[in-house]
């Protein structure tokens, strides 16, 4: 089985981790999953800025993991959660990199939610 390759960002897939300097409310079927004025923005090449939000302002109680893992080579290997209360739209709505690679290790211990299976992600309200 070949490893999985390691990419580092650069000029042609640039990767910045910076502080969201303001608060952050993710919510899912009027319940407050996460909650927080520490989250950090990924801005990830021309991709979509993501919002990272360190596992300690999530309420885990509303969160069930999955079986769900993907790959990226720039980040590293990611888990999922679902929300329950969002039913079926919000299955894998949550990843994290536990273990993120050396370029992006500020993530570690921080979730991102995607923005279709979750209610709404309020930056700044």
């Amino acid at each position: 089985m070949a490893d999985k390759p390691v990419l580092q960002p650069g000029p042609d897939h640039p990767i910045t981790v910076t502080p969201t300097p303001q608060r952050v409310v993710v919510t899912v079927a009027g319940k407050v999953v996460a909650d927080s004025t520490n989250a950090l923005t990924l801005q990830e090449s021309t991709y979509p800025a993501v919002q990272y939000i360190p596992l300690t302002d999530v309420d885990t109680a509303l969160l069930t993991r999955t079986g769900t893992s993907s790959y990226c080579p720039f980040k590293g290997d990611a888990s999922y959660y679902s929300v329950p209360a969002g039913g079926e739209r919000s299955v894998d709505a949550i990843w994290v990199y536990e273990h993120p690679h050396d370029a992006v290790a500020e993530i570690k211990d921080h979730v991102a939610f995607y923005p279709d299976r979750v209610d709404s992600i309020v930056i700044g309200g």
